[in-house]
């Protein structure tokens, strides 16, 4: 079977870093074309053995993307065109029905209570969404929280399947050494109270409150790994709490990293990351006592996910990839409301039991085990095999 996968960007990010690791799993011919920004993602995925092309897309309104990709669509001979995120979805399925491919499956990836990948989420986002949509074969939803979402929207039940987020368990396994080696390499030190939290650094993230939270907590860290346009406010706001020296903003990580390369063949041609640069996500996530998601909108929350999976205890805003699962799925993450003194008493008393002697795990909970990538490449394939066998799209395009 081959597939082209469609995405707007391929930069350090939930998506991104997902589609990298279906591909890796996927028993599919895969190509990908992403719009714009190819990325430490798209190099990555190079590094896979899977070839990358930049469209070079200039803007939304950029219109001579779609003949490009139309054309990239129908010299490729594809069975199945999959995109992801907004715009690709849009530009990806429309350039699949000129090419004249049928079988078009999108995936929803950030889909909120009130925004779509931080687009509020107004009438003329969703018009546009369904024009979109009526011309693909299926819609992916990453979780039973954002199926529902998208029937709300307008999307006909028939066509929504859900297929979650998944990881790679086993990287996530804690590790002392590794533990160890990280604190070394960002400056923690090794008996210190770390607090984490991994995610975009955008204001619906709300990491601000996590930065007030550890400020009065005397002798915490706190470690934040991502990247995004709050990072010089969170850094000022560290600064005037008197706290610059316990709140780490270590940037994006990249997972997995990407393996050396030599460039050659096809592709983006630009060499990889060096792994040695810094600690992978499992090993910052080792450097961690407690993780924290404070965003009060997620479509999945697989940063959640890899933080249970390396038997960290959790506190969590909201998490529908544990909503979708019964309690005891995961014993070791707390749904709190978010609120700084709320935060403060919750971190004073894992603070207080990481005093004791050794540094406490927890076992990997079921619903780590739950998410493994495998099973969700199984379910996503089952997808694919139906958009190639199942019914035409509810709405015709006329080829020019």
């Amino acid at each position: 079977m081959r597939v082209l996968h469609v995405i707007t960007g391929l930069g350090i990010g939930g998506a991104e870093q997902q589609l990298r690791l279906m591909l890796r799993k996927l028993p599919t011919d895969s190509d990908v074309v992403t719009l714009t920004n190819p990325g430490a993602v798209a190099r990555g995925i190079v590094a896979d053995g899977v070839r990358v092309r930049d469209l070079a897309m200039t803007g939304n309104r950029d219109l001579g993307a779609l003949p490009r990709l139309t054309g990239l669509v129908r010299r490729g001979q594809y069975d199945l065109v999959h995109t992801h995120l907004y715009r690709a979805c849009l530009y990806g399925r429309f350039a699949a029905r000129l090419a004249g491919v049928r079988a078009v499956v999108a995936t929803e990836h950030s889909l909120g209570d009130a925004q779509i990948e931080g687009r509020p989420l107004s009438s003329g986002a969703r018009a546009l969404y369904l024009a979109g949509e009526r011309l693909g074969t299926a819609t992916v939803a990453v979780s039973a929280t954002v199926a529902r979402r998208l029937e709300r929207w307008g999307v006909r039940r028939d066509r929504i399947h859900v297929v979650p987020n998944g990881i790679e368990v086993d990287r996530f396994a804690y590790d002392d050494a590794a533990r160890r080696d990280a604190r070394k390499r960002l400056g923690l030190p090794q008996d210190a109270f770390v607090v984490g939290g991994v995610g975009r650094l955008t204001g619906g993230k709300r990491f601000d409150t996590l930065v007030r939270a550890v400020s009065d907590l005397p002798d915490a860290r706190l470690l934040l790994v991502g990247e995004g346009a709050e990072h010089v406010r969170l850094q000022r706001l560290a600064y005037v709490r008197g706290a610059a020296d316990r709140i780490l903003l270590h940037g994006a990580c990249q997972d997995p990293p990407p393996d050396a390369y030599t460039g050659s063949g096809t592709g983006t041609g630009s060499p990889a990351a060096d792994p040695a640069d810094g600690p992978d996500l499992p090993a910052l996530l080792a450097a961690m006592d407690v993780f924290v998601s404070t965003s009060h909108d997620e479509a999945f929350g697989l940063a959640i996910v890899e933080a249970l999976a390396a038997g960290l205890p959790v506190l969590h805003v909201t998490c529908p990839a544990l909503a979708d699962l019964p309690a005891e799925a995961a014993p070791g993450a707390r749904q709190i409301t978010g609120n700084v003194p709320e935060l403060i008493a919750e971190l004073r008393r894992f603070q207080e039991a990481a005093r004791g002697p050794g540094v406490h795990r927890l076992p990997v909970p079921d619903a780590a085990r739950h998410y493994d990538i495998s099973h969700s490449a199984e379910q996503l394939m089952a997808v694919y095999e139906n958009a190639l066998r199942g019914p035409a799209p509810t709405r015709e395009v006329s080829c020019p």
